[in-house]
């Protein structure tokens, strides 16, 4: 059974920064895309930033470019989003997932995701 459990959020202060771990059990995620997405209250669900587990290639949404970074710990099967310069926008519940497709098969889309865990808030101050 696939698992992927959230660590890390909080409440900071506007131009802090969090580190959110995402520790993924239950199969091998080989050739998997890991993402992070997010969820505002009254909004929809959207594209962070998402990580090839194979071969660590990442990309990310426009609106965290510059501050925002994903990795992975293949040993320790958990993946990271270092999130810096926090804006109150940021302010989210943010979800760790998973696709079959793979980063190069997939474009970012919620469908896209098999596996999601529960979501941990991050919550940014003025």
């Amino acid at each position: 059974q696939v698992q992927l459990v959230e660590f890390g959020g909080g409440l900071v202060q506007a131009g802090g920064s969090l580190r959110l771990s995402c520790a993924a059990s239950g199969r091998t995620f080989t050739g998997y895309a890991m993402a992070w997405f997010r969820q505002a209250p009254g909004k929809e669900r959207e594209f962070v930033a998402a990580v090839s587990w194979s071969d660590g290639t990442s990309y990310s949404a426009d609106s965290v470019k510059g501050r925002f970074t994903i990795s992975r710990d293949n040993a320790k099967k958990t993946v990271y989003l270092q999130m810096n310069s926090l804006k109150p926008e940021d302010t989210a519940v943010y979800y760790c997932t998973a696709s079959r497709l793979g980063l190069y098969g997939s474009s970012g889309s919620v469908e896209e995701y098999d596996y999601w865990g529960q979501g941990t808030q991050v919550t940014v101050s003025s």
